[in-house]
């Protein structure tokens, strides 16, 4: 279940935007994260591109953990709990530094993957998921969740092989994983855009910047 959404931070206190990039396997995200990175410089913006799980020390290893194919299989419960560490610490050391330096944060992935993978298709409890989410990352939620969607069946046919752990579960767990992050989606509309992630690649990256466009319009305007 969405957690209440965090108010503001007074107008004198330095405070970027968080956006996070969800979506199934293929989906199209780090393209769409990187797009989005050129345009908001090109605004002169201060953006920085971070991405889960992996992208701190001990995030590289807890990736390894948890997507090598050929390594140890954690069950379910220890998976969810592999990815809230990852989280945690992936908060502390870049997200929320970069948040108070007043930068543009945009994330590949965030806490609905949990919510959607393990707590959706792992059948963990999405309530149970959301709550570790948010212990994890200390109530931080981002200012717009981007929900590239497409049919698992399309995404996965992008790849050739599988390339990690999760990319290699059958049919019917990507469809799990599609329809919890719908439902996230539907349960705070404010908070999320869906995007049709079929659609060519250009076409999806218009899609996102008049989204994010809006998000910045309403940052700019008065508490």
């Amino acid at each position: 279940m969405p957690q209440p959404r965090q108010a503001r931070p007074a107008a004198d206190a330095p405070t970027g935007l968080f956006i996070a990039f969800e979506g199934g396997e293929g989906a199209g995200k780090s393209t769409q994260v990187h797009r989005l990175a050129q345009w908001l410089r090109e605004q002169d913006h201060e953006v920085v591109v971070t991405f889960e799980p992996g992208d701190t020390k001990l995030g590289r290893a807890l990736r390894e953990v948890l997507l090598h194919l050929e390594g140890p299989r954690p069950t379910p419960v220890a998976e969810a709990l592999l990815f809230a560490a990852d989280r945690a610490e992936h908060v502390a050391r870049v997200v929320r530094p970069a948040l108070a330096a007043g930068a543009v944060v945009l994330t590949d992935r965030f806490s609905d993957s949990s919510i959607a993978y393990q707590g959706g298709a792992r059948r963990l409890g999405t309530a149970r998921i959301a709550e570790l989410a948010s212990w994890a990352t200390g109530g931080l939620r981002p200012d717009l969740t981007v929900l590239l969607d497409l049919p698992p069946r399309v995404g996965l046919a992008r790849f050739a092989t599988p390339h990690d752990r999760l990319e290699s579960e059958p049919l019917q767990f990507h469809d799990r994983v599609r329809s919890s992050f719908l439902e996230l989606a539907a349960a705070d509309p404010a908070g999320h855009v869906v995007i049709d992630a079929s659609a060519e690649v250009e076409q999806v990256a218009q899609a996102v910047r008049a989204a994010v466009e809006a998000l910045l319009h309403d940052a700019r305007q008065p508490l």
